[in-house]
């Protein structure tokens, strides 16, 4: 079956997923018993459960479960699509999730410039998930390893990704970098680590221009910008050793936080 086959390369690539499978309908339910499909902290992978409103709640529910540092036990879930999903059809369905957790974290980096390049040379040997974005498909098309994705407009990506991911903003200059932090702010605002490239100055112009905008305080003082352990030269291997750095010990900080 392609979707086993779906699963165990995930499960290679050590990335977390849900499997959901349509087990019991009754009524008119969208899909038959049986029916699966695959979701990762990016979203649906594979498969149909006939999409609209219960494929919808099935990836809700699915993204829930894939905030869990540890493994979780399947669930058995029904639901009344009237009244629990909101159809205008009556029926009820059964639905089993069967997580299956991968010890990795979710690294979302925006701009697949000099410093990203070399940053997930770095990052791809360590266990995490990286998805970079960027509106540059020639820079893109240079990244190895790593979920690659071209999109015009970075921002509107961010309410795509999980909301405990890792942010990093690497982009081709200010003005993309605020209109992505003001995003992450509005999707991610307990995301466990939100960076920035840039100076002190560029540090001191971002957090006053995002206090404007209306984005938190609490937000702010936990940007990172600059980013990165204060060592090192400026040169985008360096520098990005120095951001790696600081990388795993916030990743240690949040999980060992959030399994206690």
């Amino acid at each position: 079956m392609k979707l086993w086959k779906e699963a165990a390369e995930l499960t290679e690539r050590e990335i977390s997923f849900v499997v959901v499978t349509l087990v019991h309908a009754r009524g008119s339910t969208p899909q038959d018993p049986g029916a699966k499909i695959i979701v990762t902290r990016d979203g649906l992978f594979a498969g149909t459960i006939g999409g609209g409103k219960v494929e919808t709640a099935c990836i809700t529910k699915s993204l829930e479960l894939l905030e869990s540092t540890q493994q979780l036990e399947p669930q058995l879930v029904t639901w009344n699509l009237q009244k629990d999903i909101g159809m205008t059809c009556g029926g009820e369905t059964s639905i089993l999730f069967e997580h299956f957790y991968q010890n990795q974290w979710p690294v979302i980096i925006f701009g697949a410039g000099h410093v990203s390049q070399a940053l997930t040379r770095v990052l791809t040997k360590l266990n995490c998930h990286i998805t970079v974005i960027d509106p540059r498909e020639e820079w893109v098309s240079k990244l190895q390893g790593v979920n690659g994705i071209v999109h015009a407009e970075p921002k509107e990506m961010v309410a795509k990704y999980h909301p405990k991911s890792f942010y990093l903003c690497i982009t081709m200059g200010h003005a993309m970098d605020f209109e992505i932090l003001v995003e992450i702010a509005k999707h991610s605002p307990q995301a466990p680590y939100v960076g920035c490239i840039g100076s002190d100055v560029k540090a001191i112009k971002m957090k006053k221009e995002l206090k404007t905008a209306g984005v938190p305080d609490n937000f702010i003082e936990r940007l990172r910008i600059p980013m990165g352990n204060r060592f090192g030269s400026n040169d985008p291997e360096e520098i990005a050793i120095s951001i790696a750095s600081e990388l795993l010990k916030e990743r240690d900080l949040y999980y060992q936080v959030n399994m206690d």
